[in-house]
């Protein structure tokens, strides 16, 4: 087995980014869902769940100092990483309440008049980084703006199974999977509880329940009229507590993760 796919997504629901090689920090993949968008008003974040447009948002770090956005029919905006003079902002991402840095006003014009709706941009240093639910994680492992854990693998046949019991090939970044594994049994992952990449080793602590963003193409941001591959995945994948498909993994340490690195189950 090794690791055929590596992707980061820098803002929060918006596109995925395929890269060659990744440092991951004390968060997660370094880089990877640092910045989100928030409700004006209320601060409450936002996703493709309610604005499905974010798909075609695409977020690119320049660096470690700005964020470059562009999006169908909006110039390019760069977006400096704020200060630590910079405004706080409570923010809430589901049930976990925050202060983050503000990104200002040009950026929160600019994705007021993407998403029409009044919103702003927040990013999160790695020294405001969130604890992980303690019924998974030890005190002190924490995560970015992720849906509560830092890493999320998913297995290249375990898909291969999936499109051919819809009838269509789907796009991994569908599922916004930080690690896509090649060469394992469909299903495997379901099976492990430690892994090596590399250098690196994991904590495999939870299945990952689905919602609607599986339904919506990542390549033109339009749901499913079917509700596929979700309505699929609830003839064979629900369970207590939803639907499932994938795994969420917590790193021993930090390290360096590049594509083709070997994949050992050590438990």
């Amino acid at each position: 087995m090794h690791l055929s796919s590596l992707y980061r997504f820098p803002l929060k629901s918006g596109s995925a980014e395929l890269l060659e090689e990744g440092r991951c920090d004390e968060l997660g993949l370094s880089g990877d869902r640092r910045w989100m968008v928030v409700d004006a008003a209320t601060g409450k974040f936002l996703t493709q769940r309610i604005l499905p447009q974010m798909a075609l948002l695409t977020a690119r770090w320049q660096g470690e100092t700005a964020l470059l956005m562009c999006a169908p029919g909006m110039e390019t905006l760069r977006v400096p990483v704020p200060g630590p003079d910079s405004m706080m902002r409570g923010v809430l991402i589901w049930r976990e309440t925050l202060r983050a840095p503000d990104a200002g006003d040009a950026a929160a014009a600019w994705l007021t008049r993407l998403l029409e709706r009044p919103c702003r941009l927040v990013h999160l240093p790695n020294a405001l980084g969130i604890q992980i639910d303690q019924d998974y994680a030890r005190p002190g492992e924490l995560t970015g703006f992720s849906d509560g854990f830092p890493f999320l693998l998913i297995g290249q046949r375990s898909l291969d199974d999936l499109s051919a019991r819809v009838g269509q090939l789907l796009d991994v970044r569908r599922f916004r999977p930080n690690l896509l594994i090649a060469d394992s049994a469909p299903y495997a992952e379901d099976g492990w509880r430690r892994i090596r990449i590399g250098d690196m080793e994991f904590r495999v602590v939870k299945p990952c329940s689905r919602c609607i963003i599986p339904t919506i193409d990542p390549l033109n941001g339009e749901k499913s009229p079917t509700r596929e591959p979700l309505a699929t995945l609830m003839n064979y994948r629900k369970g207590d507590g939803g639907v499932f498909f994938g795994q969420n993994l917590i790193a021993e340490g930090t390290g360096v993760l590049k594509v083709g690195m070997p994949v050992q189950v050590l438990e």
